[in-house]
């Protein structure tokens, strides 16, 4: 049992040691002009991690009440969200 647990640690020391060295590799070749991705800043990844902008609180209390409303009706689903929707637009006010 002793010598499969220090097999099994020495293959795991293995494994992270050749990962570490090729995360630090530098490549073979290099190049003095800037890559595309740093020339060009319209290119932005739509998928990074921007906060949303906080609700103001009149919005918040708008978005409530029409929650409530709905609950009230026992609105679920597309019914639910087009009331909420019409409700938010009404200034929180059911039409």
């Amino acid at each position: 049992m002793r010598i499969a647990t220090m097999f099994t640690t020495a293959a795991f020391a293995a494994l992270f040691s050749v990962s570490a060295m090729a995360q630090t590799a530098t490549p073979s070749t290099t190049t003095t002009t800037p890559s595309a991705a740093t020339s060009t800043p319209a290119m932005k990844s739509t998928t990074s991690t921007v906060k949303p902008k906080a609700m103001k609180p009149a919005q918040t209390s708008v978005s409530k009440a029409c929650s409530a409303q709905a609950d009230a009706k026992g609105l679920h689903g597309k019914a639910r969200a087009k009331f909420r929707s019409d409700c938010k637009k009404n200034g929180g006010k059911a039409a």
